[in-house]
């Protein structure tokens, strides 16, 4: 009997395939979306997973501007930031965000289920994030997705 058929595979660097995938977030749910997103980015979806490497996927979010949220979080939900001043502590609201920066709310709650560290800083990079349903990485040729086949 081979031993070596027992090894556990560890992925690294050059052994990661990675590939491009499109999500249209259009009627989904933000924080589900956001979830399901996070696993792609990870790579948790894939045999190989490695925890302490960047194994997941490349994946780009288009219609941002028309995520769900459920129950009265459009008028409750707040984004803080602080602007580095005493007393600059701001909030907006989601509905306030979502005429701003769309992209930016769908960003924010996928960064935040993602590893609070380096590896989570370079999984972020592989993240695109469009309000419209225009992106300019047609030259990738990314693979449309359905999110509600994933777990």
């Amino acid at each position: 009997m081979d031993t070596l058929s027992y090894k556990t595979i560890s992925a690294n660097k050059s052994t990661v395939s990675k590939e491009w995938l499109l999500v249209d977030a259009e009627g989904q749910t933000l924080g589900r979306l956001a979830s399901k997103v996070a696993k792609l980015l990870r790579g948790k979806h894939k045999t190989n997973f490695t925890p302490h490497v960047d194994c997941g996927d490349n994946v780009i979010v288009i219609n941002a501007e028309k995520i769900n949220l459920s129950g009265n979080k459009w008028a409750d939900k707040t984004y803080q930031r602080y602007t580095g001043y005493p007393g600059g502590q701001r909030e907006t609201t989601a509905i306030e965000m979502l005429d701003k920066q769309p992209e930016r709310i769908v960003e924010k709650s996928i960064k935040g289920m993602l590893p609070k560290n380096r590896l989570g800083a370079d999984l972020f990079r592989n993240l695109k994030v469009y309000a419209g349903t225009e992106h300019g990485h047609d030259a990738q040729k990314p693979r449309a997705i359905n999110l509600n086949d994933y777990k």
